[in-house]
């Protein structure tokens, strides 16, 4: 079971990213709640530990606990991120899931520019990857069925997939799912 990492390291992710491989990338989200906070996936974790040792995080998801919707019409399947650097950039925005939006529910593609780094909407395709991907994270689960519901459908697969959220907002994600960690 793949987890997903709070850390408050940043500076320690600064120093090991030169000694990562060349061609590995060490995917790091800033919360957007606490600037000195930072959401790394397995992976990354990996990386941080083979540059220096056991990496210091102080809580951890499993990261099933946080759903990916992709729809029906899910394509560019080369570009798209890595799942765990796409979970932590919606934990990032203190997100409980995320939905692709790259297409609407008429299959065609979506066009739209973030005004800002804390806009639900945002775009996110892998490294080095070609099309690009827009994603769309919920920070309740209310807040999930009316845009599913709106976007695609009250009788969507879309909207059944959001009154199914298991959990109601982060606070509860995080108060259900996480647990301390001390370097593991």
């Amino acid at each position: 079971m793949s987890r997903l990492y709070l850390t408050t390291a940043r500076d320690e992710i600064a120093r090991r990213r030169p000694l990562v491989p060349k061609g590995r990338v060490v995917e790091a989200w800033v919360d957007h709640h606490d600037g000195n906070a930072v959401w790394i996936g397995d992976e990354t974790k990996t990386l941080l530990d083979e540059a220096g040792g056991a990496f210091k995080v102080d809580l951890s998801l499993p990261s099933e606990r946080l759903p990916v919707y992709y729809g029906p019409k899910v394509c560019d399947l080369e570009s798209m991120p890595r799942e765990e650097s796409l979970k932590a950039r919606v934990l990032s925005a203190h997100g409980i899931a995320v939905a692709w939006i790259t297409l609407d529910r008429f299959g065609e593609r979506a066009s739209y520019e973030p005004p800002s780094p804390t806009d639900p909407v945002f775009h996110l395709r892998r490294v080095g990857g070609g099309a690009g991907h827009i994603w769309r994270l919920f920070q309740t689960r209310r807040e999930a069925i009316v845009y599913m519901a709106e976007s695609f459908g009250p009788d969507s697969e879309g909207a059944e997939w959001a009154q199914g959220l298991e959990v109601s907002d982060f606070e509860d994600l995080v108060r259900r799912f996480a647990r301390p960690e001390t370097s593991r």
